[in-house]
């Protein structure tokens, strides 16, 4: 039974893994910057500047302090794979999880009653880091894929 199952599991090679982690954390952190310029830009508050400065900060320091180090722990997972692997092996079951309670706490916090452009730091700042540190996945994808032609 698990045999013919799985002729139906999506199968990827390393360099595809290493690509769709970039692809998703741009995708991801594109999504909380558009948040943000949403939000920003509709704000009537005064120091918009000052908002957008303070994510671009805290953007750097989480880029630096703890994504560059998840980004290394996985690319680290990734290049000890022989052959194919599931698709959705690109992250580790634990990060599944915690990015599903990461998500439900965005939704919570867009729907409680902060600011909006409070808010717009820290969506700045996780976006603009994830996108940061997919810079890394996508600069050994671009090496691998130039090292196997």
């Amino acid at each position: 039974m698990v045999k013919k199952m799985d002729k139906f599991k999506p199968v990827a090679g390393k360099n595809m893994l290493i690509f769709l982690s970039g692809f998703v954390w741009v995708a991801v952190g594109t999504m909380l910057l558009s948040f943000s310029y949403t939000w920003l830009n509709a704000s009537k508050e005064s120091g918009t500047f000052l908002f957008v400065g303070l994510g671009l900060s805290a953007a750097l320091v989480i880029h630096h302090f703890g994504f560059l180090k998840i980004v290394d722990k996985n690319l680290g997972r990734i290049s000890l794979m022989e052959g194919g692997k599931c698709l959705f092996s690109f992250m580790t079951w634990k990060s599944y999880l915690i990015v599903a309670i990461m998500a439900t706490l965005g939704v919570f916090l867009r729907h409680s009653s902060i600011s909006k452009t409070y808010l717009s730091v820290l969506y700045t700042g996780i976006g603009l880091s994830l996108i940061l540190s997919s810079i890394r996945y996508l600069r050994i994808f671009i090496s691998q894929f130039n090292k196997n032609r």
